[in-house]
Formats: structure tokens, C-alpha cells, sequence
């Protein structure tokens, strides 16, 4: 007999943990279980899980997180592919990747994707970045050659051409990156009536004029792909004491593209601005090198400055896209007007908006 998927934090008993814990063979027994939700909870519903044992021959960890669909059923359509493209990241890719992520101990998807649930490791005492406060100098290197864990294994690889559960239309598809442009635009505009009090005027028409050439940009230099991580930002990103180490965690928006898009997102939205202007050409040095060091040729370094310049729309396209279809609540409200100012300020700074023109 399956083991059922858990509808809502309730539903994650002693005996539902001890039978994903012991799915490999071994019994696990736990005895009793706390369960206490971490995250705003947007798109998913995350929760804490600290566990006592009756028996525990495998030496399991006393705690662990788990990811149920979001709450809200108005939403929860909404992101279901989503949660197929996470399931599917720590079934078929993760260990194919050098990228560093929570290990897996459970996953399970159904009803194309309306019910799902993930259990995974608990990285504390590693902290969550904090998106609004912005990422130091220290947290940006190690978050970009990081990065270069996924794009380089991956890097221009057609296998993953067929990878279906992803989130952004893959290269070349027009018909459903046309369909995105669409998307785009009216997101865009859900999104600045939603924050109207708080963004200006410049950067309302760059967020604008920004997603009316999503098409275009999709359709460009389509030569050059990877896996991407497609919501690559500090709020993802756990940090060890002392930033020694990273660890990556929500897969809700894997995709296939650009590469740079991951990068040029991640810099964009998560650096405060003037701190983002002072490193990023020695940020994009270090993620270049680190591409190189998994076998990664033919990209030099002009280009690689170069995508990044054009990756910036991503920053404008994920904010809106997030803020327009997903569940509100006050701090991710406040993280949305902070990334999309940051985003707008630097497709404006790298002028963004020129270089697609010039496609």
C-alpha cells in the first residue's frame, strides 16, 4: 500500500514519518513529532518537524522540513507545476548536478501536481538569507560559484531538453515563450496596481517597458542553455555560521535557459544596489571561473558579461509573476517592492533595455 500524501500539516503523524523514513527497508519508529511552520508561505506551505524515536537503527536526524502545497486552493492550481518541478528536481537531477542542496529523504506528487509533499533535511544551524535586508559581499561570492554547480554540469546539454516538469518555456518553443510575453505583460500590470504606493515612476515604466519585449528575449541567444534554478535569490539561499558554506533549496522554478538569467536575477534582487554596482564585475569573474572549472568551453569572459547584462529582465519577470499569482502577506509584499526596485534600477544601470533593442 502507497504511503498517502499529506494534505496539511495535521496529517504528518508519527506513523505517516515513520513509514517515509523507513521507505528504504529499515524500521524507523517514531515515537512523538513536533510540527511548526517556517517561511511566508506564498506558493508552499513549509514546516519544521523535530522528532523523537522509538527506534531509529539508521541514525536519522532528530529534526527535517517539509513542503505541502500551499493553503490557499485559489492559489494552489496556480503553482501546481511548481511542485512537479521541484519532485522532479530531487528525483531525476540532484544527484546529477555539483550544486549544494538539502538531502532527500521523501517525495511524492499527484493529481497533476494539486498534491505533493517533500521532506528533506534540516540545514540548521544554517540561517535563510534575508531578502530585504540584502546579501553581504561574503554570501553573494559564495551564492554565485555555487551557481555555477548547476549551469556547468548542465551547460548546453540536450538531455535535459526533455526534462518536462519545468517551469519557463524551454529554448526555441515560441509558441509558449509568446504565450509568456502575454503573461508578462499582464503581470506587470497586477503587480504595480497591487505595490502602486510604492513604486515610482521611473521605475513603473522600466518594469513596463521591460515586459514588453519578454518574447523577444526569450527568442535570443538560444545557442547558450543550461538548468536554471529560476528563482535564484537570498530568501533560497541557507547560510552556515560564519558563511562558510550555502546551501540551495526551492526547485518550484527549474528551467532551461540562458544560464546568466540565474545570475543576473540573483545580483539584481538580492544585493542592495550600490553593493551590487561595487562587486558585480568581480562577481561575474568568480562565477565565470568557477563555470570553467566544470569543463565549461567557448564562453569567454566578454560574454559572459554580456549575458548577464541582457539576464537582467529576469529579475522584473519573476517579481511580477510571484507577486501577481501568489498568496499575500505582509513581509512578501514588502520583498516584492524591494526586488523589483532593485531589479529595475540595475536593467537601467546595465542598460538592459538597449542591449535587447540591439538583438
Amino acid at each position: 500500500m502507497s504511503l498517502p500524501i499529506p494534505g496539511r500539516p495535521t496529517d504528518v503523524t508519527p506513523a505517516w514519518l515513520s513509514a517515509a523514513l523507513g521507505a528504504n527497508g529499515e524500521t524507523v519508529a517514531v515515537d512523538t513529532l513536533d510540527i511548526a511552520a517556517v517561511g511566508t508561505g506564498q506558493t508552499g506551505a513549509t514546516y519544521r518537524i523535530t522528532a523523537t524515536y522509538a527506534a531509529n537503527p539508521a541514525g536519522l536526524p532528530e529534526t527535517f522540513v517539509i513542503k505541502l502545497p500551499v493553503q490557499d486552493d485559489a492559489v494552489k492550481g496556480g503553482v501546481a507545476l511548481g511542485y512537479l518541478s521541484e519532485v522532479a528536481f530531487y528525483a531525476r537531477v540532484a544527484d546529477k548536478m555539483a550544486v549544494p542542496m538539502p538531502r532527500c529523504f521523501y517525495a511524492d506528487i499527484a493529481n497533476e501536481g494539486a498534491d505533493f509533499a517533500l521532506l528533506i533535511e534540516d540545514m540548521s544551524p544554517a540561517v535563510q538569507g534575508d531578502q530585504i535586508l540584502g546579501a553581504t559581499a561574503e554570501q553573494a561570492r559564495l551564492a554565485v560559484t555555487a551557481l555555477a554547480g548547476l549551469h556547468g554540469p548542465s551547460w548546453c546539454d540536450p538531455t535535459w531538453l526533455g526534462l518536462a516538469e519545468i517551469a519557463m518555456p524551454k529554448p526555441g518553443d515560441e509558441p509558449a515563450i509568446t504565450g509568456l510575453g502575454d503573461i508578462a505583460r499582464m503581470a506587470v500590470d497586477m503587480t504595480l496596481e497591487k505595490l502602486a504606493p510604492h513604486i515610482d515612476t521611473a521605475d513603473r515604466e522600466t518594469a513596463t517597458a521591460a515586459m514588453s519585449v519578454v518574447t523577444r528575449w526569450l527568442l535570443a541567444e538560444r545557442d547558450r542553455y543550461s538548468l536554471m534554478h529560476g528563482d535564484y535569490r537570498l530568501d533560497n539561499l541557507l547560510f552556515d555560521p560564519g558563511t562558510t558554506r550555502v546551501t540551495i533549496v526551492d526547485w518550484q522554478t527549474m528551467g532551461i535557459g540562458l544560464p546568466a538569467r540565474d545570475l543576473s536575477y540573483f545580483t539584481a534582487t538580492s544585493l542592495q544596489p550600490e553593493l551590487r554596482a561595487a562587486i558585480e564585475e568581480q562577481l561575474v569573474d568568480e562565477y565565470h571561473e568557477a563555470l570553467l572549472s566544470y569543463g565549461v568551453t567557448g564562453y569567454d569572459r566578454e560574454t559572459c558579461w554580456r549575458d548577464y547584462r541582457l539576464g537582467m529582465l529576469q529579475a522584473p519577470l519573476i517579481t511580477s509573476l510571484g507577486c501577481a499569482f501568489a498568496s499575500s502577506t505582509e513581509r512578501g509584499d514588502a520583498m516584492m517592492v524591494a526586488m523589483l526596485q532593485r531589479g529595475c534600477q540595475a536593467i537601467r544601470e546595465l542598460k538592459t533595455l538597449e542591449l535587447i533593442a540591439e538583438i
